[in-house]
């Protein structure tokens, strides 16, 4: 009797199994959201087929920190500070352009000690795909209250949060970032539409994806955790994205849609579900995200789109190869040049 041979594992567009775009085994609480981010992670540069060694991964501190550690094992990787991720961030994308840059911070990471450094890289239009891991609450710690925790929304062990909530979507906005989207991690097929998306578009790409803490703040009361997310969630349209090397046309049924091209040709095209939404419209984005905090809305979906804005390499006007692969005579100003520098400044 003869035995049948294994099949051999689908691969990609650059000819790698989805197992190249794997990492450690996940040591995070069983059923944590975030794991459900990392896989959609892996889907996302497996089917657009990215180079793994093309990749530059960064993370602070917390328990969304400890995700890099589980996707893209071939990449580049750097754990950062308490909320010090964007500068590190900032500073290896603008040595090395050619990398794709991929960070993921937490709610604590990103909107309490690291504030500063967020505000500065988004305003900078740094070419990274930020992902928070939002939560509500410091896992690490026990549980505590975050900076992005709603108001009312109550302790695992009593107590009810009085403090209004940073938006990181809502001040990314206004901060002039071109790519902002909100998420939950139960909803999947929208999750990895976004993240293909926001690998695309070369500037800052910002995903606030629900992730509840299923330790800390999966209970009742809590507006972050799965039931509630499930039951408040308003997807504000349905989500295709055809990348520029995929002649088809996006999933999605026929109706009312609207084409948002990006520079290197891919596409994203929404469809309504109801909603009257524009998400290249930053007054109409504005208005109603702020319409939703009062109506307790949980607003899902790109929610804002400028594909043409410039990366801060662009205005900054350096070269377009990496600066480690520039030669010191290239790096070195000659003697004539310095002069010239210097006489600028008498």
């Amino acid at each position: 009797m003869s035995a049948t041979a294994p099949a051999a594992p689908k691969t990609n567009r650059i000819g790698l199994a989805k197992a190249d775009y794997e990492g450690s085994k996940s040591t995070l609480c069983l059923g944590c959201g975030h794991d459900v981010i990392t896989k959609q992670i892996v889907t996302a540069f497996f089917e657009l087929g990215v180079e793994p060694r093309r990749v530059a991964k960064f993370s602070g501190i917390g328990c969304s920190s400890k995700t890099p550690a589980y996707f893209l094992n071939r990449a580049w990787g750097f754990n950062a500070a308490h909320g010090r991720m964007p500068s590190i961030a900032t500073g290896a994308l603008l040595a090395n352009p050619e990398l794709v840059g991929i960070g993921v911070s937490g709610d604590g990471d990103t909107a309490s000690i690291g504030i500063g450094q967020f505000v500065h890289l988004v305003r900078r239009n740094i070419p990274l795909v930020y992902v928070v891991e939002n939560n509500g609450v410091y896992g690490l710690t026990k549980g505590q209250f975050s900076a992005t925790a709603d108001v009312g929304s109550t302790l695992k062990g009593g107590g009810a949060n009085e403090l209004v909530p940073i938006d990181l979507c809502g001040l990314a906005i206004e901060l002039g970032c071109g790519f902002v989207a909100r998420s939950f991690s139960g909803d999947m097929k929208q999750l990895q539409a976004i993240l293909q998306a926001a690998i695309a578009h070369r500037g800052t790409a910002l995903l606030d994806v629900v992730s509840p803490c299923v330790t800390f703040n999966d209970h009742e009361g809590s507006t972050k955790s799965y039931k509630y997310s499930k039951d408040h969630e308003e997807p504000l349209h349905e989500i295709g994205f055809v990348p520029y090397f995929d002649d088809t046309l996006a999933e999605i049924p026929p109706g009312e849609t609207k084409d948002v091209p990006f520079p290197d040709g891919s596409l994203v095209r929404f469809r309504s579900v109801g909603r009257d939404y524009d998400p290249t419209d930053k007054d109409q984005v504005l208005a109603t995200l702020h319409r939703s905090r009062t109506e307790k809305e949980f607003l899902t979906g790109i929610l804002y789109l400028e594909p043409e804005k410039a990366a801060f390499a662009k205005v900054l006007k350096t070269v377009e190869e990496p600066l480690t692969a520039l030669g010191a005579e290239r790096l070195r100003p000659s003697r004539e040049t310095l002069a010239a520098i210097l006489e600028e400044y008498r």
